[in-house]
């Protein structure tokens, strides 16, 4: 899933350069909300290891 920000981070990046606002606005929040699902799957499968030791 991480590897998916990262695209969806590189692809803001290159539209920004190039001018295209709506697609650079677009991919910039599907990463930030990719990357907060990351985030949390990150914590609760720290947890769930926590729990299982």
């Amino acid at each position: 899933m991480l590897r998916w920000t990262i695209t969806f981070v590189v692809i803001a990046i290159i539209a920004a350069v190039l001018g295209f606002g709506g697609i650079a606005g677009a991919s910039a929040g599907i990463a930030k909300i990719l990357f907060f699902i990351f985030i949390v799957l990150f914590i609760l499968s720290l947890i769930k290891g926590g729990f299982k030791r």
